[in-house]
């Protein structure tokens, strides 16, 4: 019985005693086929309903899910039915009094002051659920085409455009670029698996004035020699040394516009001279300018596209600020000036965004008194170039907190422009810094030598187990992809917004919640089937053609408890969908890891006295436990390994 389609589902429902009454409920509240606690749901509001004679619809949007087991699987905030009451303790009273002794799918509920705390009847649960895990294999946790009416979604699929990573060229590749990287991939992973189509972009910044700078390096300090043996590196290595030769005019600048006085006179010399000389002719077009500044961008991306490869980050396309059209930023000036939003400033020609009611955006240099243009510019015109390009749903751009003000401006310019429209699809995701990394990494944060020094060190951490390094068949490869996963599990671990500390020594370890930890988790199941001499495929058959096996064990809340664990998945990314939080997925997948940790010993497959039948239910569970857990990890950009 194939729980993916109508009959299937209907089917089992019935060997469970139940049936789908579809009639009550709104199909574009539920997802029935991604989700089974959509089936619960359905049931309890059906119950509800009738204890209260009011619509199921209205019960529908009252039901929760409950942040630990222990407060239930779902539960009804009295107050959320609006019912009109003197008192909502009685009626949860009430309600739990009313509601049936013995059910398919719950046990009889007892009242939580305004709480009715709603627990899964353990009978029913891993009969239904271990279909839905194995029916559904890597796809569990995503997103259904299916509503409740039993009826495919024909509506056109939705389309999202993810920015991220996106580094300076010509800059280092910083901490910055490297959350972006993580918190981009997983947002477009996210995306793709709740069913929109999702293109990838890495919106380089390879245009603007630290081009003249570098050119002015590279006749300074370039070696033909050093661009050919580590190409990107000596770029970074130039652009540092002339940057520190710079600084001075950048200050006196800076000072000089500080106390309001006019800078033309200090930009018009010196390095600030030459800059800008190379930055005009690559705007002009002039052939040998746009060589040099082509190499410059084909190093980097070579070099970045072998990086990203190494977190299994591809993108879609490679764009960047050069590739916008002179005809898109014609139309945005043209648009500015049009209706009168373009303000002279010192020569330049800038956006006062306070004139125009917007507080803390101040005034914007659109347009340098030099002629050439600015990000704001540019950016303006690639979101409409976007727009027509791809007919987007929603364009989220992954970059740091640092740019709140930037992007504020940016969709404040579109405002104004009459585009409200445009900038309600528009999304920034912000997140905090990464706190102490250019002490250890060294001044150069290239993201392929982070990567090297966390791969090091978890190959030095691998082989202090000498017995386990022997079975490795790739113990370098897999010391990488661990690696990988303890950088990126500590980058995940908290909220997005907050800062926190790179640490290679805590993340490295297998104590805690770590990366090396949940690849361990993994391993270890992975190990149950090895050591029984199991193959996915019979467990699967054995949850078909066997499915009350696991009975025998449903006395034990273990085993209990992970089955209602392992229910919640679709659910928790339900709401990671929604608040676009990576930790949403990995606190699960650590709650998941430590459920497992306890229940090894209760639990046991290999030499199990119960017979064969409960050692292959038992097997099961496990099994369903580790796709439920690479289905997480692999959502949030990690691979799993199967031996380390």
């Amino acid at each position: 019985m194939s729980t993916l389609e109508h009959d299937g589902l209907v089917s089992l429902l019935a060997s469970l005693g139940a049936e789908i009454n579809s009639s009550a409920i709104d199909s574009s509240k539920t997802r029935l086929y991604s989700r089974p606690t959509d089936i619960y749901r359905v049931y309890l509001a059906h119950i509800i309903s009738k204890l209260l004679k009011c619509e199921a619809s209205l019960v529908l949007d009252s039901i929760q899910t409950t942040s630990t087991l222990a407060r239930g699987d779902l539960v009804i905030p009295v107050p959320r039915l609006r019912i009109k009451v003197n008192n909502p303790n009685d009626l949860a009273i009430e309600l739990a009094a009313g509601f049936p002794d013995s059910h398919t799918f719950f046990l009889k509920p007892v009242a939580a002051g305004i709480h009715l705390p709603i627990f899964f009847a353990p009978s029913t649960l891993s009969r239904l659920l271990l279909p839905y895990i194995y029916q559904r294999g890597g796809s569990y946790g995503n997103d259904s085409s299916a509503g409740l009416n039993n009826k495919p979604v024909t509506a056109p699929r939705k389309k999202v455009i993810v920015e991220f990573s996106s580094p300076n060229i010509a800059k280092e590749f910083h901490a910055g670029h490297l959350r972006s990287t993580i918190i981009g991939a997983f947002t477009a992973n996210l995306y793709s698996a709740m069913g929109w189509d999702v293109v990838k972009v890495n919106y380089l910044g390879d245009w603007g004035k630290q081009f003249g700078l570098l050119a002015v390096g590279r006749k300074r300090f370039g070696s033909e020699e050093e661009l050919t043996r580590e190409p990107l590196k000596h770029l970074l290595n130039v652009y540092a040394r002339i940057n520190a030769l710079f600084k001075p005019e950048q200050d006196a600048s800076r000072q000089a516009r500080d106390q309001g006085l006019d800078t033309a006179e200090i930009e018009s010399q010196g390095l600030y001279a030459e800059r800008n000389e190379f930055f005009r002719r690559m705007e002009d077009g002039e052939p040998e300018a746009l060589a040099l500044w082509q190499r410059f961008r084909d190093i980097s991306i070579d070099r970045y596209t072998s990086t990203y490869a190494r977190l299994n980050v591809g993108f879609d396309e490679y764009s960047g600020e050069s590739q916008v059209k002179p005809s898109s930023v014609a139309l945005v000036e043209s648009i500015l000036k049009e209706k009168g939003l373009y303000t002279e400033q010192d020569g330049s020609w800038a956006i006062d965004f306070a004139k125009y009611g917007y507080k803390g955006l101040g005034l914007a240099i659109v347009r340098g008194r030099t002629g050439t243009t600015t990000y704001l510019l540019r950016d303006v015109a690639a979101v409409l170039e976007r727009e027509k390009k791809y007919n987007f749903d929603k364009m989220i751009y992954v970059v740091s907190c640092e740019q709140d003000l930037y992007f504020k401006r940016v969709f404040a310019t579109l405002e104004l422009m009459g585009r409200s429209d445009l900038v309600s699809r528009l999304q920034h995701i912000n997140f905090g810094k990464v706190m102490g990394m250019s002490s250890r990494l060294g001044n150069v944060q290239l993201l392929g030598d982070i990567l090297d020094q966390v791969g090091t060190a978890m190959h030095e951490v691998m082989q202090r187990n000498a017995a386990k390094y022997e079975q490795v068949p790739d113990p370098e490869g897999t010391a990488e992809i661990v690696g990988i996963s303890a950088v990126m599990v500590q980058d995940m671990s908290g909220k997005r917004i907050n800062n926190y500390p790179f640490d290679i020594t805590r993340m490295t370890s297998f104590e805690g919640d770590t990366g090396p930890y949940l690849q361990y988790a993994h391993v270890r199941l992975h190990s149950i089937l090895r050591k029984a001499n199991l193959t996915h495929a019979d467990l699967a058959k054995h949850v078909e053609e066997k499915p009350d096996a696991l009975d025998a064990d449903l006395h034990k809340q273990h085993c209990v408890d992970l089955l209602r664990l392992m229910a919640q998945y679709p659910d928790v990314t339900t709401t990671a969908f929604g608040n676009l939080e990576p930790s949403t997925i990995l606190t699960y997948l650590f709650r998941l890891t430590h459920q497992l940790s306890s229940f090894y010993d209760v639990l046991q497959v290999v030499g199990a006295k119960e017979g064969r039948d409960v050692m292959l239910a038992r097997a099961a569970l496990y099994e369903a436990a580790r796709q439920v857990l690479e289905n997480g990890m692999r959502l949030l950009g990690l691979s799993p390994v199967e031996r380390m």
